[in-house]
């Protein structure tokens, strides 16, 4: 297959992100004393930065390749909320169809980290089930926004956005327009994802979401058999399953295929898998077929984990790693 000649294709398209989103804020100090008030350490302040989480996350690797990016999820009538709407934007993601919820803050979730090791997490958020009125409203800006998409991700980190409703909405008015939907699964949620394009879960996420700590999971057979147990209780079209340095295992009704990873160095494997669901969808979403939409989100994959913190890709970067390899 000749990746280099569709690659820009993926530039034409536009892809819905529905899910949950976050501000992930970063507190970064040292450490020199412990406090003399509880057996904790003082952390002395030195810089802060804010990243996207979550679905903007996802929504920002589709803008970062040159393509158009829809997100439908909900904020809290909050500074926190403003902000994270600036900060979709300044990636250049549209947010005309972001629900406001007055009766919930705004996912954030603070880390604070000295001498490169983090200290403690606090998350502000109220998780379970929304409003009423607040699941109407986003079954409302679903409905609006699907009519103008080639495609759809769902980026489900389970604080209430992906609902049966909302499942059954998304995938009723993909079927009739024959666009495809892949989900990045939260284990809770795993076996409410049916009739779905390709869910994408890593090795841990399949296995835990199909209850299967104890089989010893380990070789690319027992990988295509727990691929084939979630494809049969989903009856959906593919599962493809992120294997770290294994690299990914697509699996279709008649046919497994084994791609390794394209990666040369890893320093962190933050945001890959967001960056794996938003270049699959994309090459779907242009008509590609699955082995070939698996085979770009891998060699994008390969340049995000050689990058530190969560980051995303840019057509240049792929077809920059493309003829690298095929050089070799």
């Amino acid at each position: 297959m000749d990746l280099l000649k569709k690659v820009l294709s993926l530039k034409n398209k536009s892809i819905l992100v529905v899910g949950d989103t976050m501000v992930d804020r970063f507190i970064w100090g040292k450490v020199s004393r412990i406090s003399p008030e509880a057996p904790v350490p003082v952390v002395e302040v030195k810089s802060e930065t804010e990243t996207l989480g979550g679905a903007g996350n996802v929504a920002s690797n589709i803008t970062s390749l040159g393509a158009k990016a829809y997100i439908v999820t909900v904020v809290g009538d909050d500074l926190n909320g403003l902000h994270m709407k600036e900060m979709l934007e300044d990636k250049k993601i549209n947010t005309n169809y972001i629900v406001v919820d007055k009766q919930r803050p705004t996912t954030l979730k603070t880390r604070i980290i000295a001498s490169n090791q983090q200290v403690v997490r606090v998350d502000k958020e109220i998780k379970g089930a929304f409003s009423g009125k607040t699941e109407e409203n986003i079954l409302k800006s679903i409905d609006y926004v699907m009519k103008q998409v080639d495609g759809v991700i769902i980026s489900d980190y389970a604080k209430g956005i992906v609902t049966d409703k909302v499942l059954k909405k998304i995938i009723t008015i993909a079927k009739k327009r024959k666009i495809p939907v892949t989900v990045d699964p939260k284990v809770e949620n795993f076996k409410k994802y049916k009739h779905i394009t390709c869910m994408t879960p890593n090795t841990k996420e399949a296995i835990e979401g199909m209850n299967a700590q104890h089989q010893g999971i380990k070789t690319d057979a027992d990988i295509a058999n727990l691929g084939k147990k979630i494809l049969k209780l989903l009856q959906s079209d593919s599962v493809l399953i992120t294997r770290g340095e294994k690299g990914m295992t697509v699996i279709e009704k008649n046919k497994i295929t084994h791609i390794p990873t394209r990666a040369k160095e890893v320093y962190d494997v933050t945001g890959a898998g967001d960056t794996v669901i938003a270049t699959m969808t994309l090459a779907l979403a242009a008509k590609w077929k699955l082995v070939e939409a698996a085979e770009i989100a891998n060699f994008a994959a390969g340049v995000v984990v050689g990058k530190v913190g969560t980051a995303t890709v840019t057509i240049e970067e792929i077809i920059k790693t493309i003829k690298n390899f095929n050089r070799k």
